[in-house]
């Protein structure tokens, strides 16, 4: 038997995708700019002229049209205010993306997601949805968190690209509306809970407990939401709502408290108003001794 070594200098070496991003907002550019610090030849394109000087600088190729930043590349990304500006700019240069992999990220509902798929589908491109759950500075870190739907090949194909853009990028599932259902839910619950978190500091605030004294203890408080967390999801998905430790009837008095202590001193109220109503709504569906859980049967449609 002939022992066979190695030679490295045989191997392969497959250089960075060509990339083109459309859209030089914050993000389009914090996208290009990983996509360049991953060594990948990046073309880019805005429908404002002028942006992206940096881009250049850092040796991106700037086109005067988006169909000419399309041809340049096999993987293109669009990343834009909504899927009206999208398709507005993707509509015209069809036929320049047919053949190629089109990576949206621009953020909207599933329903969008899934006709911009029907669109691109009737053009015989190659379509992924995704969604960016992190802010401009995480982009092409191992923290940035991008969710994509859409065909499993098209993805496989591409994943090393559009790893490019972030450590934790993660392919949901074939359903092109996937990537939005995640983005959206976790947005709801960030949004809600900002929201909140204004409130708390507006009520301690009017009397007189300033945000920095109070800022330690809602940290703390955070401490208990990962179990919480899982522990709901769990319930959601098996409908059992136990509630021996804190039934709703209990909850419900507690946020009325709030509530009360807020108007009194003058607070908008409409937020808590919304909770307490859905509070009193499964109360009466006769989820009163269930956990806080057992308010999701009063969100949902019935």
């Amino acid at each position: 038997m002939t022992n066979q070594s190695h030679d490295p200098s045989t191997t392969p070496v497959t250089s960075p995708s060509p990339v083109t991003v459309l859209g030089l907002g914050a993000m389009g550019k914090a996208l290009a700019g990983a996509f360049l610090k991953a060594g990948h030849p990046t073309t880019v394109w805005n429908r404002t002229p002028g942006k992206g000087d940096e881009l250049v600088a850092a040796g991106a190729t700037r086109t005067a049209t988006a169909a000419d930043a399309v041809r340049a590349s096999e993987v293109v990304i669009v990343c834009l205010y909504d899927y009206d500006v999208s398709q507005a700019v993707l509509g015209p240069i069809a036929p320049e993306l047919k053949g190629r992999a089109l990576v949206n990220l621009t953020s909207d509902t599933p329903e969008r997601s899934r006709e911009a798929a029907a669109w691109a589908a009737e053009h015989g491109i190659a379509y992924l949805d995704g969604a960016i759950l992190v802010p401009v500075t995480v982009i092409g870190t191992a923290d940035a968190l991008l969710f994509h739907s859409g065909p499993k090949s098209v993805y496989d194909r591409h994943a090393s690209t559009l790893k490019a853009l972030g450590g934790n990028t993660v392919y949901l599932g074939e359903d092109h509306g996937l990537a939005a259902v995640y983005d959206n839910a976790l947005l709801d619950f960030f949004w809600t809970s900002m929201a909140g978190l204004v409130h708390a500091f507006a009520l301690a605030g009017a009397d007189g407990v300033k945000g920095a004294d109070l800022a330690p203890y809602l940290s703390a408080l955070l401490s208990i939401f990962p179990p919480i967390v899982e522990s709901m999801g769990g319930e959601v998905d098996s409908g059992d709502y136990p509630g021996d430790q804190a039934p709703l009837v209990t909850e419900a008095v507690n946020v009325d408290h709030v509530i009360h202590a807020s108007a009194h001193r003058g607070l908008d109220v409409g937020a808590l108003g919304g909770i307490k109503a859905v509070l009193d709504r499964a109360i009466a569906k006769g989820h009163g001794a269930d956990g806080w859980t057992a308010t999701i049967e009063a969100v949902r449609a019935p």
